[in-house]
């Protein structure tokens, strides 16, 4: 089985919506600041792009009020094509503790993670169903730990669930990860050492 590319997958949508001479509306689920840098700097070229920040792993509410907030401030300070918007999804850490208990001592990146990013990308997937969006996806795939196949695989899953189409992307691709840290340089933002959860939190402590 070929190895699906894709960066192709999301240039030929992007193309045939050009030719159609129409600016499709993401609902662009965001991790963070630093992650959604390079993806907004590029997508909104294309798109009509709302991000929707829904991150109920996140450790706690002070971590979680300062990367709200660096989202907001980064979407204010840059400058885009097409405007990009912005809406909090509630913080609801109990829901996330509730989804991975029996799965504390999973590895890393493992079956904790995957039910972690079905949770967030099903919430994201329910508000672009209802909000009329025309896709979905995640800023998840810049970052280097992370697989965006496997996210893709996710999200696709959400989406046939819901009705909704899931944006294929990989946004480490056109050197997007090295692109999103010369953007947290360039805006000086927060760029927090772990994924959000109590677990990533702990890891990152004891490999220090």
């Amino acid at each position: 089985m070929n190895k699906r590319n894709l960066q192709k997958e999301l240039e030929k949508i992007i193309e045939k919506s050009a030719a159609a001479g129409v600016t499709p509306k993401l609902l662009l689920h965001a991790c963070c600041a630093p992650c959604s840098s390079y993806c907004m700097e590029y997508l909104s070229e294309y798109f009509l792009i709302t991000i929707y920040f829904y991150n109920p792993n996140i450790d706690n509410r002070q971590e979680y009020m300062k990367r709200v907030e660096e989202e907001k401030r980064l979407i204010s300070e840059m400058n885009f094509k097409n405007q990009v918007s912005f809406i909090e999804g509630e913080y609801e850490p109990e829901n996330f503790h509730r989804l991975v208990r029996g799965h504390e001592k999973d590895a890393e990146g493992k079956q904790r993670c995957f039910m972690c990013y079905e949770m967030r990308l099903n919430k994201c997937a329910l508000a672009a169903k209802e909000g009329g969006f025309d896709y979905f996806a995640t800023t998840l795939t810049i970052s280097p730990v992370k697989d965006a196949a496997k996210l893709c695989e996710i999200g696709e899953a959400v989406g046939e669930r819901v009705g909704i189409s899931y944006l294929p992307s990989d946004f480490k691709k056109k050197n997007g990860y090295k692109r999103s840290v010369e953007l947290s340089q360039k805006y000086g933002l927060y760029r927090q050492d772990y994924c959000g959860c109590s677990f990533s939190k702990r890891k990152t402590e004891t490999s220090i």
